[in-house]
Parts: C-alpha cells; structure tokens; sequence
C-alpha cells in the first residue's frame, strides 16, 4: 500500500510525455515506498552485494578492465606531458574521453533502455579493444602526436557515453533493492582500487624506458575480461513497448523526469557544482607530479595511488553511511568537507603531504559522485533508469571537461596551485551561498519515493 508522501511527491513530480506517463503509473501504484537510503541496517553491509554471483562477477571483470584503463590513464598523461610540456594537452587528452559523454550520453541512455543492455555493452567494449589496440600499434611503431592520442581518447569517450548507463543500469537487477546503494559503492570501489594498482603498475611497465606500448597492450588484453563476464549474465529484456517511441522523445522524457522529480533535480544540481570547480584536479594530477612538484613518473603515480586509497576506503564505508544516515545526510557531509580538503592539496608543499591530502580529496570527491548515483539508482522506476543515469553522464561529459580545460589555461598563466585552491574557494562559497538563500532545498534528496517499480 502507497503511503500519502509517496503520493505527493509522485503526483507533484509528474513529468510529461507518454514512457514517462507509464514510468510514472507503474511508480504510483507499486506496492511498497520508502526513503531513499533508508534500508534495513546489517552487519557488513559494505559487503553485502558480493554474496549474489552475478554482481561478483561482474564486479571481478570490471576491476581487471578498470586497472588497464588506469594503467593507460597513466600513460597518456605523462606522454603528452614529456612530449608537448603544457599543461593544457595534459587536460586536453583527459577532456577528451569526457567531451563525447555529453553529446552521445542521451543516446546511451536511450539505448540501455530500448535494447538489451548487455549486447550493449558488449558491442561497446569491443570497440575499446580495438581502439587500445590502435594505440598499441602506434606506440610501438613510432612516437603518436598529441593531436592523435586525444582523437584515440575522444573515441574512447563515444564508447563509454554508449555504454556506461547500460553499466550503471544493470546494477539493480543483479542485487535485491537494500543492496543497491552498497553496490553502486563497491562498483566504485573497484573503480578506484583498479585507480591504487594501475598506476603501480603502470610505473612498473612504462619505467624509464618509457614503455608505452606494452602498459597500452594491457589494457587492450583487460577488455576481455568484462567480455567474458558479459557472456555468462543473464537480464530482465526491455520493459514493453520500449521502443514505440521515437528515441528523440524518448531521451527528452529522460532530461523531464530528472527537471521534474525534486530530488533527482537537487540531485543533480548539486552533481553541476561538484563536477565544474572540484573534479578536474583528476585530470590535472600528472601536472601536479610532474611540473609543479617536479616528482616524475614515481610522484604522479603516488599521487594517483594516494587518491584511490581514499576512494576505496570512502568507498567500502559508503554502503553503511547511507543505510545508518541516509543519503542526503552523506552528501552534505561530503560536499562540505572537499573544498578544505582541495585547499589543502593545492598549497601542500611537498609530496608527501600532497598525497595525504590528495587522499582525503579523493574520499570526499568519490563520496558525493557515489551518493549522487545511488540517490539517482533509487529515485528512477526500471523502465527509464537508463535515460535518468544518462543525465549524470552529460553533466559529467559536459562540466568535467569544460572545467579541466577551464583550470588547465589558468594554470599555465597563474601557477596550478593558485587554480585548485582558487576553485576550492568558489565552491565553499557557492555552498554557503545556498544554505543561506535556500536552506531547505536538499530536503527533497530524502522525501519517499516508490520501489520496484518497473513500467
């Protein structure tokens, strides 16, 4: 039975649109509501997605990718960092894998929902093979301009636009509702953990012959392990009906839902002001390394290392802050917390401070991008989860790579540690200011929605 908030706040949310009419129809009339967050507490809930075999292997494979990805990561910052000396070409060829997310991110969205998800992401990760493979190629053969590595990137990016809301989406059916938020950590986790041993990695197989090639061959060869995982899932087909709409109208219901169901609303603006002014320090760490504190290949690759520990450790803890806490509470504890701690790496003098306070960067920024998910994971009916994830895939797309480029122009004029601590500030201000004009406004985060629907 539907309780009275969950009514309201169905009936006050309603987007337009016919797949939202029916999202919004099944939503109401589902048999069960709650907060979002507020599960059942148990022991080792961090943990708790791992019984379900599908997840674990899922999981498994997605880490074996994400270490090759993070080994490539590595190498690319520090070559085009060596060969072109700028700073903006380090944040260039990040912006790159990012840029494609918000004009191909819709579409993902909408295919995740109209088509198989998994062929989806099959299809997908086999083009990635291909493409690490081209980089291999290159690499052994010759010395690739930066212009090329960020064309190869930017490819990437297309890939992981059409693929990574099928990803996000499949979460749910794989682990029952008072898992969800615990899986969406430890898919994070494993994200970050794979950010800890790829560069480690990576530092081992580039060394100082500056092998390319062989940490680009690894990759390639990473790939197929979600192939192989892919394989043995099996998953809900699409809701009916799913493609009866023209997939324009069908991406637009997407970007309506999230316009008008409140807390997705907050929740995503609030995901805006943490991806423009706190998430382009990722792209610009290999900078921090290698120029301002003239570390090298060994201080980029601690820095990274230090920053996936904080992920991983917040990551673990997550699942159980927002069951004991809820998930609003987590959030505003978190985008409170980064901006001191940004403003801390940006003056740290030396390394090893750097990478303390990169650490607690690297916790609160995966907290809040997690909680932004989970709260999204929670507050979409099945049926449009995939549109609603594709929104976080275009504010990511979009902002990340504006506000890389952004602070990497500023950089070279002004000096990187003035940029960070510069955008630390204005995003300590931009939280007061709305606390002071709209104190309330987070309260939507937390307002019940209906469960285990699916249109």
């Amino acid at each position: 039975m539907r309780t009275r908030a969950c009514e309201r706040s169905s009936t006050s949310a309603r987007p337009s649109g016919a797949v939202a009419d029916r999202v919004y129809a099944a939503s109401v009339d589902a048999p069960t509501s709650q907060p979002v967050g507020a599960v059942p507490r148990r022991r080792f809930a961090a943990l708790a997605p791992m019984r379900h075999p599908a997840y674990a292997r899922l999981w498994t494979g997605a880490f074996v990718s994400n270490v090759g990805t993070w080994m490539e990561s590595i190498a690319l910052g520090i070559y085009v960092t060596n060969e072109t000396g700028q700073v903006a070409w380090t944040g260039a060829v990040a912006a790159a894998a990012f840029v494609p997310i918000a004009f191909f991110g819709p579409l993902g969205g909408a295919l995740a929902d109209r088509f198989p998800r998994k062929w989806l992401l099959l299809v997908t990760t086999l083009v990635q093979t291909a493409l690490a493979s081209t980089l291999v190629f290159l690499f052994a053969t010759g010395t690739p301009s930066a212009p090329t590595v960020t064309l190869i990137a930017f490819g990437n990016g297309v890939c992981a636009a059409l693929g990574f809301p099928a990803f996000q989406a499949i979460l749910p059916d794989l682990v029952p509702v008072e898992d969800v938020p615990g899986a969406v950590a430890l898919s994070s986790a494993q994200f970050n953990l794979g950010r800890v041993v790829g560069p480690i990695l990576a530092g081992v197989v580039i060394g100082a012959q500056k092998r390319y090639a062989a940490a680009e061959a690894v990759n390639a060869a990473s790939f197929l392990a979600v192939v192989a995982v892919l394989l043995t899932l099996k998953l809900p087909r699409p809701a009916a009906g799913a493609r009866a709409e023209k997939i324009w109208h069908s991406i637009v219901d997407g970007f309506k839902f999230v316009a008008h169901e409140p807390g997705l609303r907050v929740n995503a603006l609030a995901m805006c002001l943490n991806t423009f002014l706190a998430a382009p320090f990722i792209a610009l760490v290999p900078a921090m390394g290698e120029k301002v504190l003239d570390s090298g290949t060994g201080g980029t690759a601690a820095l990274i290392t230090a920053q996936g520990i904080g992920a991983v450790a917040m990551a673990l803890a997550l699942g159980p802050l927002v069951e004991h806490h809820g998930a609003r509470r987590v959030l505003l504890v978190m985008m409170g917390g980064l901006p001191p701690a940004l403003a801390a790496y940006a003056v740290a003098p030396v390394l090893a401070i750097s990478a303390v306070t990169i650490l607690a960067v690297g916790a609160l920024y995966l907290g809040a991008l997690s909680t932004f998910t989970t709260v999204a994971q929670l507050r979409a009916p099945a049926a449009i989860r995939g549109r609603v994830l594709a929104v976080h895939t275009v504010i990511l797309g979009a902002l990340y790579p504006l506000g890389t480029i952004i602070q990497g122009k500023v950089a070279d004029s002004i000096g990187l540690r003035a940029t960070t601590f510069g955008a630390a500030v204005l995003m300590a201000a931009a939280l007061l200011v709305v606390r002071a004009v709209r104190p309330g406004v987070t309260e939507a985060i937390s307002q019940p929605v209906a469960l285990g629907s699916g249109a």
